[in-house]
């Protein structure tokens, strides 16, 4: 079973989403502070990781850009901020998903089955055949991606995203669609959401990311993958 550590500095809350993940069959450690959870994450061993933004020492967003460094880990940023700002810093930072509390345990635990589904798609027997574009390609099975031939870390939700374009090339798809086939649900904010995606799927695997040759905008329409 998945192994998921959880950092917040609010002790009950903690209590309570360990004992309810427990509860489902995951393995839970805790953390309470930025620091601690990097050099947890740094430990390595982990499917997923709930992170709270507001913490002592070092805050949620330094966290996350931190753990980026060394792994790809999915992240679900928690938070007691609803600003489309706050979310969009959190994206920008490496984050795969973001709650804002208070939040009801039952979508939590939603959200958590819905990221390790995705991120863990290698272990539920993905394979198939590689996809190619230019000088992009993707393994979904291995979830591995490389950039003439160089492998490039995605997280979760940018392997998705990226994934489904390779699937479909020619098929514009609007920001909302994207939301709701890549993040598995209605997602509540802003459609920014999927431009911060697709900026850091250029910047990762476009050989010029301000002039794209295959990650394209359909204007006024939404993103597809160009037939070359």
């Amino acid at each position: 079973m998945a192994k998921i550590l959880v950092v917040d500095d609010e002790q009950v809350l903690v209590k309570g989403i360990k004992f309810n993940l427990e509860h489902e069959g995951y393995q839970v450690e805790v953390g309470c502070d930025g620091e601690q959870a990097v050099e947890l994450a740094r430990e390595g061993g982990f499917d997923l990781i709930l992170l709270d933004l507001m913490m002592p020492r070092i805050d949620g967003l330094q966290a996350c850009m931190r753990i980026r460094e060394f792994s790809n880990v999915p992240i679900i940023m928690l938070t007691a901020k609803g600003e489309d700002t706050d979310k969009i810093m959190g994206f920008e930072c490496g984050a795969d998903d973001y709650i804002t509390k208070p939040f009801n345990l039952l979508e939590l635990k939603a959200r958590v089955r819905a990221l390790l589904r995705r991120s863990g798609s290698a272990e539920q027997g993905g394979g198939g055949r590689l996809l190619e574009a230019g000088h992009i390609r993707l393994d979904p099975g291995g979830r591995a991606a490389w950039r003439d031939g160089v492998p490039v870390e995605l997280t979760a939700k940018e392997f998705d995203l990226m994934e489904l374009l390779l699937r479909n090339p020619g098929r514009v798809y609007s920001r909302e669609n994207l939301l709701n086939v890549v993040w598995g649900y209605e997602y509540i904010g802003d459609y920014r959401t999927v431009d911060v995606h697709v900026r850091r799927l250029r910047e990762k695997l476009e050989l010029d990311p301000a002039n794209p040759e295959f990650i394209r905008t359909k204007w006024g329409v939404g993103y597809y993958l160009a037939k070359l």
